[in-house]
Order: structure tokens, then sequence, then C-alpha cells
């Protein structure tokens, strides 16, 4: 990259600030903004970038290069400056697109839900195997210290988004595609469009690449026929990495067997649980397997992983009730989170529920409300409306109101105080969605109570 001064709008999101990260590591200037302080912007401040709470047009000075986020509107403040001044503007996954050309062998791991965990999975496998890995993660994983780790190898692992069609600018020798459904329905018009964009992205790949694709997942298993590369298909129903003779813990983690084309490789035992991490894990060591890595290390790297920050967070005990955070905000991830906490609970299962976004509400309202029929408590929270405005077409009590037995409360205090006065001894209270739902968990332990 030949620009020697960068301008982040946006700077404190998980991948920016990543992205911020590396580019610092290079020698290049950096400076940002946000609308809030974070752990992520302190961090980028500590090792030199100027930092700036508030989006204004007095921010953009004479950087070389402004990157934004695809949630950044034409309207802002900065962006306008920025391009009034002539100066070049890109989005984030452009940039992304552009760093990955720098490694010899980019991973790219994309599909509709578990791309952070999966992502975290060959994080750990990547570094048992020694490889020196450069890694940007969409969450906090305490194995790389937070949300980056900076390699001095040829292998650079990402998550690969489709929003807005982002992960079309990666440049991946490696792809995983682990399911598509139908998501950011405020974006896309229905499944075949998002189908057709996971197809775009299997078109990336080139000849002496894999794609690595879900064999349980019909629409991802269509989407691999676009590939010109390998294909290394995972499940559990089938395909050429299967477990099988899967057994639970009392924790729900689950052990199996690894097969590779009817030959048995491994036996695995995670500490993460539900099924959904089988398939999960099932991505990563064929990974792992594609790229040449030691069967052994690679099997150790993830029985290693623990999970991420905010996915299925085990955050204390109150009262003798678990109080557990999760990032679900899809009704396929909610079933699987609460499928799998009903396995490793004794207890009443609670699912304190905030939507995310107004449309994505709207769209899948129905498919919501039959998830969250799998707790045994339910509450509900205004959406969260994250990039959205609230045009008043659905509401979270809309969503109460036609789940059975849940109950609708908008502030935070209360239903901490709801859920202290509610919850029994072994319980598991469960905060649920992408936004600030993980609030109340924090509220419930810090509660003084008799």
């Amino acid at each position: 990259m030949k620009e020697d001064y960068i301008h982040f709008i946006g700077i404190g999101g998980i991948s920016m600030s990543s992205l911020a990260h590396i580019l610092m590591h290079s020698g290049k200037k950096v400076s940002g903004s946000d609308t809030t302080r974070t752990h992520l912007t302190d961090e980028l401040e500590s090792l030199g970038a100027k930092i700036t709470i508030g989006q204004r047009a007095e921010n953009i000075t004479n950087p070389d290069l402004v990157v934004y986020t695809a949630a950044i509107s034409d309207d802002n403040e900065e962006l306008k400056a920025a391009r009034n001044k002539g100066i070049r503007c890109i989005e984030r996954a452009y940039l992304l697109g552009e760093i990955m050309k720098h490694y010899s062998i980019p991973v790219a791991v994309s599909g509709t839900h578990g791309k952070t965990t999966t992502t975290s999975m060959i994080s750990h496998i990547l570094i048992e195997n020694d490889t020196d890995p450069t890694i940007t993660v969409g969450g906090e994983l305490d194995a790389i210290g937070g949300n980056l780790r900076l390699g001095k190898s040829g292998y650079f692992l990402t998550e690969a988004c489709e929003y807005h069609r982002s992960f079309l600018r990666f440049n991946p020798k490696i792809g995983i595609i682990l399911n598509v459904d139908a998501d950011h329905l405020d974006y896309f018009k229905d499944i075949d469009e998002i189908k057709e964009t996971f197809c775009d992205f299997a078109r990336l790949l080139p000849k002496d690449g894999y794609l690595i694709v879900s064999h349980d997942n019909k629409n991802a298993l269509e989407c691999a026929k676009c590939a010109d590369c390998k294909t290394v298909t995972f499940g559990i129903n089938g395909g050429d990495f299967t477990a099988r003779n899967i057994s639970y813990d009392d924790n729900a983690h689950p052990g199996f067997d690894i097969f590779y084309n009817g030959d048995k490789l491994t036996t695995v035992r995670l500490n993460v649980c539900g099924e959904h991490n089988i398939l999960n894990a099932l991505a990563a060591f064929a990974a792992g397997y594609v790229l040449n890595l030691d069967i052994e290390k690679t099997k150790r790297g993830l029985e290693a992983f623990c999970g991420t920050h905010r996915r299925f967070e085990i955050k204390g005990e109150k009262n003798g009730f678990t109080v557990v955070d999760d990032y679900a905000h899809h009704p396929t991830e909610i079933k699987a989170t609460l499928t799998a906490a009903k396995k490793c609970r004794t207890g009443d299962v609670w699912c304190v529920f905030q939507p995310h976004t107004y449309s994505r509400t709207k769209a899948l309202l129905n498919e919501f409300s039959a998830a969250l029929k799998l707790a045994d408590k339910v509450i509900v929270t205004d959406i969260y409306a994250a990039r959205e405005k609230d045009n008043g077409i659905v509401s979270a009590k809309d969503l109460a109101d036609i789940t059975d037995g849940a109950v609708y409360i908008k502030d935070f205090e209360k239903i901490a105080d709801y859920i202290i006065k509610n919850a029994k001894s072994g319980d598991t209270v469960i905060t649920m969605g992408a936004g600030t739902v993980y609030k109340i968990g924090d509220m419930i332990l810090d509660k003084q109570t008799n």
C-alpha cells in the first residue's frame, strides 16, 4: 500500500481496529474516530494512533486514504468531508482484500453462522502447529490476546462476511462456507440472492486453492458447484470429513471420531458445547488437513479451544443460578445455543433476548418465536437498532406477544431485578443478542442481594 497516512471512520469496530493495528505495525500513520471509547480504541491510542470520539468533518485533516465500514452512511460528516477534499475513500473490505494479497496462504471463513467460532478454532490449530499466522477474528480470543495476532509467516486467517457482499473484495486461497441461510434481509432480496453471493465467493478461489463446504447445509452445498478449485465437504450426515460415535459429557461437550473418506483419523473431545460446534470443528479440522498440518497437533489445537467472548460465555453465578452471555441473533443460532444449554443444564433455561435490527426481526419474526420457545423462560427487550432507524414496522413486544410464555420488559435494570427475584438455584440465565444485552448479565452479578 503506497499511502502513508490512513484515517479510519469507525476505528473501534472489531475488524477495523485489527486493520488499523496491521497498518501501524507496517509503519503507517493511523488516525480514526468512533462514537464511543472502548478498550480497543484505548489500545490503538497507546500505540500511537490519534483517536477522536465523535465523527465530525474537522477530523479529516490530510490523510492519504480514508477507510470506512458498510455501516457508515453516505451522509456521514467525515466521509463527506473526505470526498469533498478529493481524498481516496475505500470500504473496509477492500483494504482487507489488499492486505490478503501480501500473504501466500490467505484463509477466509464464511457462512451465515459460526464464523467467529470456526476462525477461532483454526487459530488454535495454526498456533499449535507453529505456523506463526496473522489472524483477525470477529471476537476476542484469549489465545491471541484479543481480536488480532500479528505473525511473520505467509499464513493469514480472517472471517469473511457476506453483508454488502464484503467478502467478494477478498483474495483467499482457501475458503470455507459453513452454511448459507436467510439473513441480512435489509440488504439481500431473498435467499436466492444470498446463495448467488456465496456462489460468487466460491468463484474467487484460484484453481490451486480449496473450498471447504458443509455437506449438511443444502444451500452451501449448491454454492460449492460454482467453485473452480478442489472442494472438500464436512458434515455429521455425510461428507468427506465426518463425525462418528458422538457422545456428550455432563457439560454437553461433544466427543467424536473424525473420519476422512471412511478412514478414521483421530478422536476429539471438544471444550465447547453443542452439535453446531461439531460442525465448526469439522470445518476447522478440514482446513488443517488441506494445509498438510500435523493431525495430532490439529487435534490438540481443537481441544485447547474453550470458546471466544460472547459465545456461550459463562459470566458467573448469582444466588445459585448461572449467568451466560451469547451473541446469537439469528433463529438458527438461537436454536443451536438453547439446544446445547438444555443438554447440559438441569434447571430452567432462561433466555433474555434483544433482537438485532428491525428488518431482521420483521422478516424472521415467526422463526424467532419458534426458536425462543426452546427456552423455559423468555424475556424480550427492545430491538437493538444498529445501523437502522425505527420506522414502526415491528417491535420487541410483537415478538413477545406471539411467543408463548414470553414477557416484554424494556428497562435493563427491571429485567435484572425480575431475574434475581424469579430465577431459582440451578437455573441458567442466557443474555442473548448482538447488541448491548450483555450488560444485563453484568447488572445481575453486580447487584447486592440479601
